[in-house]
């Protein structure tokens, strides 16, 4: 049984992290101020002897300090998620993003936790025209939100290298799930497609429809994480993608949508988006090779479990 902190404990992924830890029977500690996560998320382990919560902010260091102190491992998620926040403010986009993280960096180091586990993103590779990515080949970031993830990859391998701290990046490409709430800005293409259906509301494609997304299940992800923490294979200072190395285009993936809700909505084409990448999808080679991942859930059978909830909800 290992200690685990997971800052962000009570989004959409770090809630997802939570429950997967408690089932494997490790004591964890959530990490979140709340301002987009949801203890309604982590409802399903609230009571367990194994779990504690506590409310504080990734920018306070002492906050973050209590938090970190007695773990064996952080898994690192809170974060401002949104490209498009980010750009409209990017202080605060560094804030939460770089300083937050540093924060959590330092408070690991002078605990002697074990490993720092911490989400990156797809975002780092920026105008990388690679169809596939391969971790060593980035490009020029083009989002504040990019510079950030990125910037923090090379605070955690200089922790690795200067301080002997084991630190893992993980780049996830387009996580989806049932938790993502539609209304949030942080959430992803998946949930506000659905959204749109349970309304009867038409589909709206930002750009031609023909840019390409990697779709991973948050169960895989969250597995994924645990991995990372565990396996003595990973190489310490790295980043790894966490994808399913399967290209969809946002067409595809609204033909998707309407298939398994059976609702053929009418599609709304709107300009790009500044910041927005034209083609991601992971080469999950080394993530496998280093920490055994591989994603067990495919989009259709995540794309049908989501509907079955939410026409759950709505009975």
């Amino acid at each position: 049984m290992g200690k685990f902190l997971v800052t962000g404990g009570a989004g959409f992924i770090g809630s997802e992290i939570c429950i997967s830890l408690i089932k494997a029977n490790h004591q964890v500690l959530a990490f979140d101020d709340l301002s987009s996560g949801n203890l309604e998320n982590l409802r399903e382990i609230i009571n367990d002897p194994n779990f504690l919560f506590q409310e504080g902010d990734v920018r306070n260091y002492d906050e973050v300090l209590r938090a970190v102190s007695g773990q064996d491992y952080v898994i690192h998620e809170a974060a401002l998620v949104s490209v498009p926040r980010s750009i409209e403010e990017p202080v605060l986009n560094n804030e939460i993003n770089v300083q937050g993280f540093l924060n959590v960096l330092e408070a690991a180091r002078v605990s002697n936790v074990k490993r720092v586990v911490f989400a990156s993103s797809s975002a780092v590779y920026g105008d990388n025209p690679d169809a596939v990515k391969t971790e060593e080949r980035l490009g020029n970031v083009i989002s504040p939100y990019a510079l950030s993830k990125r910037a923090d990859e090379m605070y955690a391998s200089l922790y690795t290298r200067i301080y002997h701290l084991e630190t893992v990046g993980l780049r996830y490409f387009n996580v989806y799930g049932e938790k993502q709430d539609p209304s949030s800005v942080y959430s992803g293409v998946i949930s506000i497609f659905f959204d749109r259906v349970m309304k009867n509301a038409p589909i709206t494609i930002y750009g031609d429809g023909g840019a390409t997304r990697d779709f991973i299940y948050v169960s895989d992800v969250a597995a994924a994480n645990l991995q990372a923490c565990l396996s003595p294979n990973v190489h310490p200072g790295e980043a790894y993608n966490v994808g399913t190395g399967i290209p969809t285009t946002i067409q595809q993936l609204a033909a998707a949508v309407q298939k398994v809700s059976q609702n053929r909505l009418a599609i709304s084409f709107q300009p790009a988006r500044p910041g927005d990448i034209r083609n991601s999808c992971a080469k999950t080679d080394k993530a496998k090779k280093h920490f055994g991942f591989q994603k067990k859930i495919d989009l259709e059978d995540g794309l049908k479990s989501i509907y079955a909830n939410l026409s759950k909800q709505k009975a």
